[in-house]
């Protein structure tokens, strides 16, 4: 609005809170979509108990899901620049919807690992395009459509493992039905309130995503993402398994560690950033993650709770400034920049959740949390190597125009 303050935090918190229908149906599918992603984090060993399963084996679950969500982000921007936003959203639902159902019915874990996979493609298709979608159809701004998407990311990370806790429970079949309800929930607010938006001017294509990777800061930038996002998710798969504690509180230290994740994400890292630089700030949050895998990997059990939910303050603070990074250090498209980079990064996700469990097979259970940390260590490294190609634009992202850069990034935070 003319001569409003992008930074008045009063008229934000006033215009975040009318919007239309089609604002609030999309930003609460977008809540579950996220939870998602932990939603599993609590009843893992229960699912390896219930299907006789090894933890490496049910580590799988991510793997696959992050595995066909890398390969995915190729694909998004194609589906959506040619069948339009709300297609593209009803689409992934739809997908969720059934997989996440089939999910609860499995037998096997090749069943239950083939399932989250599906997930994973309707989940991709889904984030990639909802914030977009968002921002099109708000009212009272871009910064207030924005900071709704991203408090409703936060929650979905954060309720994700209270959800998963509170159902997996009784069974660990129940949380996957619970999402296939919430999501087909979505799926008919969506449809009924969301009006199709129009269809970019550009269509993209599938190469597209690999060609921005040709520019040598956005290259930089998913590198140092590849490395970090192995730390991220070793913490996230395969720490329930060295818990080894009920559902119930296994949910409640991901509950605190996602409301960290959350707060550091969209309140400190941006003053952070103000006052210290990003690529600063990124490389300390950096370092401090490696220290704190090393405290988690070997402390006793009291310490070892403490620095998971500690880890959730570090993770948020690299998610929003990789994002940035990520989005404004090249001259591609923002989606189809986004598109490249999470690609690269979440070929590490797929990754951590299978080696981290084989990692200790191999060793002992510390050894997963010393590869993990020395991956956050290499990550700093390429950000301190390659600062020349990062510094210009890192230096420059102003915090609205960071958040503008958010829209087209899947579940950074």
């Amino acid at each position: 609005m003319p001569g409003e303050d992008p930074f008045d935090e009063g008229a934000t918190a006033t215009s975040i809170l009318r919007q239309p229908k089609a604002v609030w149906a999309t930003a609460g599918a977008s809540v579950v979509a996220f939870m998602g992603i932990g939603l599993v984090d609590p009843i893992l060993p229960s699912i390896a108990q219930g299907l006789d399963a090894t933890p490496s084996q049910v580590s799988l679950l991510f793997t696959s899901y992050f595995l066909i969500t890398a390969v995915a982000m190729l694909v998004t921007g194609f589906v959506s620049s040619r069948i339009g936003g709300r297609r593209t959203l009803l689409a992934g639902l739809a997908l969720v919807v059934v997989f996440a159902a089939l999910s609860g019915t499995s037998s096997s874990v090749a069943e239950l690992v083939g399932f989250r996979a599906g997930w994973g493609l309707g989940n991709a298709l889904f984030v990639s395009t909802a914030l977009a979608v968002i921002v099109g159809a708000a009212a009272g701004g871009s910064s207030a459509a924005i900071l709704l998407y991203e408090s409703a990311l936060g929650l979905g990370m954060a309720c994700g493992p209270l959800l998963g806790a509170l159902l997996g429970n009784a069974s660990w079949r129940y949380p996957f039905f619970g999402t296939a309800a919430l999501m087909a929930i979505g799926f008919l607010c969506i449809a009924a309130f969301l009006k199709e938006q129009p269809k970019p001017a550009v269509k993209t294509s599938l190469l597209d995503p690999v060609k921005a990777l040709g520019h040598g800061g956005l290259a930089s930038v998913a590198a140092s993402a590849f490395f970090y996002n192995y730390a991220f998710f070793t913490i996230l798969a395969f720490t329930p398994f060295v818990l080894d504690m009920t559902p119930y509180k296994s949910g409640a230290v991901f509950f605190a560690w996602g409301l960290l994740l959350a707060v550091f994400s969209v309140l400190v890292a941006p003053r952070l950033q103000r006052r210290f630089g990003s690529l600063k700030v990124l490389g300390a949050s950096l370092v401090l993650l490696a220290a704190d895998l090393l405290v988690l990997g070997y402390g006793d059990h009291t310490t070892a709770v403490v620095a998971t939910i500690v880890s959730g303050a570090f993770i948020g603070m690299n998610n929003t400034v990789y994002t940035e990074l990520a989005l404004g250090v090249s001259d591609a498209p923002r989606p189809v920049a986004s598109a490249g980079y999470n690609c690269v990064r979440w070929f590490a996700a797929a990754a951590a959740p299978f080696l981290a469990p084989k990692i200790e097979e191999w060793t002992d259970i510390h050894i997963p949390f010393v590869v993990a940390a020395l991956a956050a260590l290499v990550g700093a490294a390429v950000v301190g190597v390659r600062r020349t190609a990062l510094t210009h634009e890192a230096e420059e992202l102003e915090p609205v125009h960071a958040l503008e850069d958010s829209v087209s990034v899947f579940a950074d935070r």
